[in-house]
Protein backbone atom coordinates (compact mmCIF):
# COMPACT_ATOMS: atom_id res chain seq x y z
CA UNK A 1 0.00 0.00 0.00
CA UNK A 2 1.33 3.51 -1.03
CA UNK A 3 2.20 5.82 1.61
CA UNK A 4 0.62 9.04 1.67
CA UNK A 5 2.20 12.24 2.42
CA UNK A 6 0.77 14.75 4.31
CA UNK A 7 0.21 18.05 1.97
CA UNK A 8 2.65 20.16 1.31
CA UNK A 9 2.53 23.88 3.24
CA UNK A 10 0.55 26.51 1.78
CA UNK A 11 3.60 29.57 1.41
CA UNK A 12 2.83 32.33 2.77
CA UNK A 13 1.41 35.13 0.57
CA UNK A 14 3.92 38.13 0.32
CA UNK A 15 1.14 40.44 -0.23
CA UNK A 16 -0.02 39.94 3.26
CA UNK A 17 1.33 42.64 5.66
CA UNK A 18 1.31 45.34 3.58
CA UNK A 19 -1.41 47.38 2.39
CA UNK A 20 -2.84 50.07 0.35
CA UNK A 21 -6.02 51.99 1.65
CA UNK A 22 -8.24 54.40 0.07
CA UNK A 23 -9.85 57.05 1.76
CA UNK A 24 -11.46 60.36 -0.38
CA UNK A 25 -9.61 63.45 1.60
CA UNK A 26 -13.25 64.88 1.37
CA UNK A 27 -14.69 62.43 3.41
CA UNK A 28 -11.69 61.16 5.43
CA UNK A 29 -8.10 62.36 5.05
CA UNK A 30 -4.29 62.05 5.91
CA UNK A 31 -5.07 64.95 8.46
CA UNK A 32 -7.89 63.34 9.81
CA UNK A 33 -6.12 60.50 11.10
CA UNK A 34 -3.29 62.60 12.06
CA UNK A 35 -5.92 64.60 14.35
CA UNK A 36 -7.79 60.94 15.29
CA UNK A 37 -4.55 58.37 15.88
CA UNK A 38 -6.64 56.02 15.41
CA UNK A 39 -10.06 55.55 13.40
CA UNK A 40 -12.50 52.88 12.64
CA UNK A 41 -12.11 51.65 8.73
CA UNK A 42 -16.19 51.48 8.39
CA UNK A 43 -18.24 51.82 5.54
CA UNK A 44 -16.43 48.96 2.99
CA UNK A 45 -18.95 47.26 0.83
CA UNK A 46 -16.62 45.71 -1.53
CA UNK A 47 -16.46 42.10 -0.59
CA UNK A 48 -13.38 41.23 -1.85
CA UNK A 49 -12.29 44.50 0.38
CA UNK A 50 -14.18 43.51 3.10
CA UNK A 51 -12.20 39.76 2.64
CA UNK A 52 -8.98 41.29 2.62
CA UNK A 53 -9.57 42.90 5.84
CA UNK A 54 -11.57 39.77 7.39
CA UNK A 55 -9.37 37.74 6.11
CA UNK A 56 -5.84 38.70 5.78
CA UNK A 57 -5.06 41.76 7.74
CA UNK A 58 -3.16 41.60 10.64
CA UNK A 59 -2.41 43.97 14.02
CA UNK A 60 0.72 45.47 12.80
CA UNK A 61 0.39 45.30 9.32
CA UNK A 62 1.86 48.46 7.63
CA UNK A 63 -0.75 50.64 5.26
CA UNK A 64 -0.05 53.29 2.60
CA UNK A 65 -2.76 55.56 2.81
CA UNK A 66 -3.95 56.52 -0.44
CA UNK A 67 -6.04 60.15 -1.27
CA UNK A 68 -8.28 59.15 -4.23
CA UNK A 69 -10.99 60.75 -5.77
CA UNK A 70 -8.72 63.99 -5.73
CA UNK A 71 -7.13 66.81 -8.17
CA UNK A 72 -3.81 64.55 -7.56
CA UNK A 73 -4.48 61.12 -6.30
CA UNK A 74 -1.68 59.31 -4.46
CA UNK A 75 -0.18 57.99 -1.24
CA UNK A 76 0.12 60.49 1.25
CA UNK A 77 1.15 58.89 4.59
CA UNK A 78 1.76 55.72 6.22
CA UNK A 79 -0.38 53.86 9.15
CA UNK A 80 -0.68 50.54 10.51
CA UNK A 81 -3.68 48.28 11.65
CA UNK A 82 -4.36 48.47 15.04
CA UNK A 83 -7.00 46.01 16.01
CA UNK A 84 -8.14 42.51 14.67
CA UNK A 85 -11.19 42.70 11.85
CA UNK A 86 -14.76 43.31 13.67
CA UNK A 87 -18.50 43.54 13.04
CA UNK A 88 -18.91 47.10 11.03
CA UNK A 89 -21.93 48.95 13.17
CA UNK A 90 -22.79 51.29 10.43
CA UNK A 91 -23.78 48.34 8.15
CA UNK A 92 -26.58 47.73 11.32
CA UNK A 93 -27.60 51.33 11.33
CA UNK A 94 -30.77 52.40 9.12
CA UNK A 95 -29.72 56.00 9.28
CA UNK A 96 -26.42 55.15 8.18
CA UNK A 97 -25.23 55.55 4.33
CA UNK A 98 -23.59 52.21 4.55
CA UNK A 99 -26.70 49.95 6.56
CA UNK A 100 -27.18 46.87 4.64
CA UNK A 101 -30.90 45.68 5.86
CA UNK A 102 -29.61 41.93 4.95
CA UNK A 103 -26.85 41.75 8.16
CA UNK A 104 -28.15 41.10 11.10
CA UNK A 105 -25.83 41.14 14.42
CA UNK A 106 -26.14 37.88 14.38
CA UNK A 107 -24.92 37.00 10.74
CA UNK A 108 -23.03 40.46 10.02
CA UNK A 109 -21.88 40.98 6.42
CA UNK A 110 -18.75 43.52 6.55
CA UNK A 111 -16.24 44.20 9.23
CA UNK A 112 -14.01 47.28 9.67
CA UNK A 113 -10.35 47.55 11.37
CA UNK A 114 -9.00 50.16 13.50
CA UNK A 115 -6.18 51.99 11.43
CA UNK A 116 -3.51 53.97 13.28
CA UNK A 117 -1.49 57.16 11.93
CA UNK A 118 2.21 56.25 11.75
CA UNK A 119 3.60 59.60 9.64
CA UNK A 120 2.41 61.67 6.60
CA UNK A 121 5.14 61.35 3.63
CA UNK A 122 7.54 63.85 3.52
CA UNK A 123 5.79 64.72 0.31
CA UNK A 124 2.84 62.84 -1.77
CA UNK A 125 3.86 60.35 -4.04
CA UNK A 126 1.13 60.88 -6.97
CA UNK A 127 -0.46 58.47 -9.24
CA UNK A 128 1.22 59.34 -12.05
CA UNK A 129 4.40 58.93 -10.55
CA UNK A 130 3.99 55.42 -9.24
CA UNK A 131 2.80 54.79 -12.98
CA UNK A 132 6.36 55.84 -14.19
CA UNK A 133 7.98 52.61 -12.33
CA UNK A 134 5.09 50.48 -13.37
CA UNK A 135 7.86 48.23 -14.54
CA UNK A 136 9.19 47.78 -10.86
CA UNK A 137 5.66 47.51 -9.59
CA UNK A 138 4.48 44.81 -12.15
CA UNK A 139 1.32 43.50 -10.36
CA UNK A 140 0.64 46.31 -8.25
CA UNK A 141 -3.64 45.66 -8.20
CA UNK A 142 -3.48 49.77 -7.83
CA UNK A 143 -2.26 49.98 -11.32
CA UNK A 144 -4.77 46.99 -12.89
CA UNK A 145 -7.05 48.82 -15.48
CA UNK A 146 -10.84 49.22 -13.86
CA UNK A 147 -9.38 48.12 -9.96
CA UNK A 148 -11.70 50.42 -7.90
CA UNK A 149 -10.88 48.41 -4.43
CA UNK A 150 -10.62 50.60 -1.77
CA UNK A 151 -8.29 47.95 0.15
CA UNK A 152 -5.49 46.46 -1.61
CA UNK A 153 -2.84 43.79 -0.61
CA UNK A 154 0.97 45.31 -1.74
CA UNK A 155 4.14 43.30 -1.82
CA UNK A 156 6.40 44.36 0.56
CA UNK A 157 9.31 45.32 -2.08
CA UNK A 158 6.22 47.31 -3.68
CA UNK A 159 5.53 49.09 -0.58
CA UNK A 160 9.39 49.71 0.45
CA UNK A 161 9.48 50.91 -3.46
CA UNK A 162 6.82 53.58 -3.18
CA UNK A 163 7.74 54.89 0.10
CA UNK A 164 11.13 55.47 -0.66
CA UNK A 165 10.10 57.92 -3.90
CA UNK A 166 8.71 60.18 -1.05
CA UNK A 167 13.06 61.56 -0.78
CA UNK A 168 13.12 60.84 -4.81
Amino acid sequence: MPRLRPPAPTPPDPATGHWLMKSEPDEFSIDDLERRGTEAWSGVRNYQARNYMRDAMRVGDRVLFYHSSCAEPGVVGLARIASPPRADPTQFDPASAYHDPKSTPGAPRWVLVDVAFERRLRRPVGLREIRRHAAKLAGLALLSPGNRLSVMPVLPAHFDLIVALEDA
